[in-house]
């Protein structure tokens, strides 16, 4: 009799196409659709995620453009006040510091709140320096002017400050 050739076992890849097992298949399978399902959820809780911050970022930006516009008002109210008039503007004035009290009331509803920069070392995160002035009666760097006056909402930067600051 003439020897049979020894053939190698198959391979472990080859086992995992050639399955003879239709339960062990099946769970693959199972396991399979299962990851798939898992990651897809996963998906999907991210996207959700992720426009709902889109959506309150958006509505954030829309009532901090608002408020930038209002505080231009606000800062016409301010140039309106400073003015000194003669005894016949006095009921005039009354009434645009009533106007100018309601704007104020407005933003403040709306949390914000004014920056208080006079006499302050000057932040470059919540001042923007528009001058320099020598000044021997003030340290380097002391906020001595206000030109416009900036304000916070929250804890976030809404406007800087615009100021002249002291330098030696």
């Amino acid at each position: 009799m003439a020897e049979q050739p020894v053939h190698d076992p198959p391979a472990a890849a080859d086992e995992a196409i050639v399955s003879t097992d239709p339960v062990a298949d099946l769970q693959r399978e199972r396991d399979d659709y299962y990851d798939r399902w898992m990651r897809k959820a996963a998906e999907f809780d991210n996207y959700r995620k992720r426009i709902d911050r889109e959506r309150r970022e958006q509505a954030d930006q829309a009532v901090v453009d608002l408020l930038q516009e209002l505080l231009l008002v606000v800062d016409d109210f301010d140039r309106a006040l400073t003015v000194e008039a003669g005894e016949e503007a006095a009921a005039y004035r009354k009434g645009v510091e009533l106007i100018h009290a309601k704007l104020y009331d407005l933003v403040r509803k709306h949390g914000v709140t004014p920056i208080d920069a006079l006499g302050a070392d000057f932040d470059p995160n919540i001042h923007q320096a528009v001058m320099q002035e020598v000044s021997p009666d003030h340290r380097e760097g002391e906020v001595i002017g206000e030109l416009r006056r900036g304000y916070m909402i929250g804890d976030r930067l809404l406007r800087p400050a615009m100021v002249k600051v002291a330098k030696a």
